[in-house]
């Protein structure tokens, strides 16, 4: 499956989404055909269980959803990044204001939504600061990937709850050593040494 499934995400035939479709479906086929552990019956149990599970997440996506959508439209998120644009000054001093901006913001409002509001705001910015596009797309990209896995509002914990069937407290405590070691070591070494996140591009496209 690990072949199947990244062989084809990295050789471009399908897209991560896609590539849980093809995931499931050959969990399907190898347990009901070549192991045999699995019957008809044992996949209507699966079935039952796998739409009682998506109805709930997919519930706790629909009200983060519309929060990040009253967020969106009340401007606050645009307001804070003309905010951040404006008052600070030079490429450190941006980067260290925007990561944290960018973390919170993450916590509330869908990555996509946020993408699309204030990449048009801060891109711009840190061009201007000097700072390589491609690189601040990817700080911009890992913080609201962080906040959505961060207590205490974080969509995808709720998620994870959903799925491994635990409560939101026995979650959190083991969750928080993980997001502060993340974002102290790895968004730290992210920001502030871009040939990390450059080397490959520009061995690709020297």
């Amino acid at each position: 499956m690990p072949v199947v499934v990244l062989g084809g995400i990295y050789g471009g035939v399908f897209t991560p989404t896609e590539a849980s479709v093809i995931a499931v479906f050959y969990s399907l086929i190898v347990g009901m055909f070549v192991y045999r552990t699995s019957s008809l019956a044992d996949l209507w149990r699966v079935l039952s269980c796998t739409a009682v599970s998506t109805t709930v997440i997919i519930f706790v996506i629909a009200t983060a959803g519309l929060f990040a959508f009253l967020i969106t439209r009340s401007g606050a998120p645009a307001a804070t990044g003309n905010w951040v644009a404006a008052t600070l000054n030079g490429p450190l001093m941006f980067l260290i204001g925007v990561n944290p901006f960018l973390f919170v913001l993450g916590m509330f409002i869908e990555t996509g939504a946020a993408i699309i509001v204030l990449a048009l705001i801060l891109a711009p910015v840190a061009v201007q600061f000097g700072i390589d596009p491609v690189h601040f797309g990817i700080i911009m990209v890992v913080n609201l990937a962080l906040g959505m896995i961060t207590p205490p509002f974080g969509v995808n914990l709720f998620a994870a709850c959903t799925v491994a069937k635990i409560s939101y407290e026995r979650i959190v405590p083991a969750v928080l050593p993980f997001v502060v070691v993340v974002v102290v070591a790895c968004l730290a070494v992210i920001t502030f040494v871009p040939q990390l996140s450059l080397l490959l591009r520009d061995l690709a496209y020297r």
